[in-house]
């Protein structure tokens, strides 16, 4: 399915030159020190890699969605999942919030810097109690005068140990009765704020390199300023920003197991075992055919959905579809990878392994494979 124009495989070539380079050699070294140096972000906003649908005003690249999706699937090529990730959060899991709702004095001072990669950026919205549920949010904000005073603590997030803004999702509190996904509020944080701390950094399954943290807050005061759009309505600025979360989650799988059938077949071609080459075994050839199946059908719903989305339509159900077809993809491709590389699969030092630890957070993060059936079926029945 082709939808990207000689512009687009322009970008992906220079984008794949700095992956190969700046990426690539490193990613042992990451998984081990449990962070990504932040040394890459200037780099890749030099490259304008960070920011590329901002306008060009703010040091964005003016281009459009397809141009993003082609820095998701090179990024996730890496074979580090890690590194897609944290980009991800950077360019549309976080920033999103200040350029579409934030006012023009904040993007003004904000985004330059986040499109130069001066500036790491957190989306902080989950709390330990409250993972896919969004409407359960129990961090709150009082307005005190020119200020908000935020109290409450956020989990698992991504940059959180390194980013230097943080977008906080927080309930205003004003004394009445709300529904439960009334009053929430999304404000910006510099991690400078006091009252503001960055607790354990989380020991994962996969995605060592991509460091996530705890956060808390004490008596932080944010000025009034840097609450992003409304008071009240963040509830449907994060639903909104998780419709971008969930097609970067489905480019991201679809690459990923791109990479890793390219890797396996690789792989298959060169194992010698009862007389021959792996590739040369009916049941081999067999799984890597429903495999590249598989990847072909998640990458046809992932180009659709984005499409749409492009277009302006809502696509709730067809980006839902999509995150949910590929997350489940990519386990059955993480599994059958693995173990047609046999006991080699298993070693740390072939990447097929980090791939399979990597795989298993795409159908928990950005909104579980449940909550995606649900927000089908609640389509289909309405």
């Amino acid at each position: 399915m082709k939808i990207f124009n000689e512009q687009h495989e322009m970008f992906r070539q220079t984008l794949r030159s700095f992956v190969e380079k700046d990426v690539m050699p490193h990613v042992e070294e990451w998984e081990a020190a449990g962070r990504i140096p932040k040394s890459i972000w200037p780099r890749m906003g030099a490259l304008g890699l960070l920011g590329v649908e901002y306008d060009e005003k703010y040091g964005g690249g003016g281009a459009d969605l397809l141009t993003t999706a082609v820095l998701h699937e090179e990024c996730a090529r890496s074979r580090s999942g890690s590194f897609a990730m944290a980009v991800g959060v950077h360019t549309d899991m976080a920033s999103p919030h200040l350029y579409w709702t934030g006012s023009e004095p904040l993007k003004a001072k904000y985004l330059p810097a986040i499109c130069r990669g001066e500036k790491l950026c957190a989306i902080a919205v989950t709390e330990p109690g409250g993972g896919s549920d969004v409407a359960a949010i129990r961090t709150r904000a009082v307005r005190e005068g020119d200020h908000y005073v935020l109290n409450g603590s956020k989990m698992f997030i991504t940059n959180g140990a390194l980013a230097d803004l943080y977008f906080v999702a927080a309930r205003v509190e004003r004394g009445e009765v709300l529904r439960r996904h009334e009053g929430i509020s999304m404000f910006l944080v510099e991690r400078e704020t006091p009252g503001f701390a960055v607790g354990r950094t989380l020991d994962k399954m996969g995605m060592r390199a991509s460091d996530t943290a705890e956060l808390a807050f004490q008596d932080m005061r944010v000025p009034a300023e840097n609450l992003l759009g409304r008071e009240g309505v963040g509830f449907y600025e994060v639903m909104r920003v998780f419709q971008r979360e969930r097609l970067v989650a489905g480019l991201h799988a679809v690459a990923m197991s791109s990479r890793a059938l390219e890797d396996t077949l690789a792989y298959v071609r060169e194992r010698q075992a009862f007389g021959g080459p792996l590739s040369d075994k009916q049941v081999v050839r067999h799984k890597l055919a429903d495999l590249a199946t598989r990847i072909e059908a998640g990458r046809a719903l992932t180009y659709a959905a984005l499409l749409r989305y492009q277009a302006g339509e809502e696509a709730v159900s067809e980006i839902s579809m999509a995150k949910l077809f590929t997350a489940e993809m990519v386990q059955k491709v993480a599994y059958e990878c693995v173990q047609l590389h046999g006991g080699y699969g298993y070693m740390r030092e072939y990447a097929i392994e980090r791939f399979a630890r990597d795989a298993r957070l795409l159908s928990i993060g950005g909104g579980t494979s449940e909550i995606m059936k649900e927000i089908i079926a609640k389509a289909l029945l309405a």
